[in-house]
This record gives structure tokens, sequence and C-alpha cells, in this order.
């Protein structure tokens, strides 16, 4: 659905800057803060998470690959509580 927000100019400056740092449009950049603003982004991986995966060399993602097994064997298998 198409809407009108207004952005200030320094901020636009900002905001277009950093999705092109990012490689995005403003306009995916926007929805994802939004999503993330309102906890809609769930345990999604970030955009161009794996991606970065490619440009490390063997070692390091084996060290990766292992710090991320302990987080995950970490993790509590029970629903977080909520109140």
């Amino acid at each position: 659905m198409a809407t009108s927000v207004h952005i200030p100019p320094r901020l636009l400056k900002a905001l277009d800057k950093r999705a092109e740092t990012l490689g995005v449009s403003r306009n995916s950049l926007i929805v994802k803060a939004i999503e993330h603003e309102l906890g809609e982004a769930g345990d999604r991986w970030p955009a161009g998470f794996f991606e970065a995966f490619a440009a490390i060399d063997d070692e390091a993602r084996a060290e990766l690959t292992k710090s991320m097994a302990v987080v995950k064997a970490r993790r509590s298998s029970k629903p977080p509580v909520r109140f």
C-alpha cells in the first residue's frame, strides 16, 4: 500500500546513505526498520548475513560455525515467559 511520510532532510540524507551502504532501496530499509521497531522481524537472519560468509577464509568460517553452535546449544527449548 502506498503511503506518504514527511522525513526531515537531514534524516533523509542519512537514510539514503545507509541504504546505499547496505545495497538496499530506501523503501526496503524503511520497511525493515518498521518491522524491527514493531517486533515483526522475528528470528529471520538479516539480509546478506549468509552471503557475508563468502568473504571469510575457511579457518574463520570454522571458528564462527563453532561459536554459533555454542550459542544455539545454550538456548532454552522453552518459550520465553510472557508477562
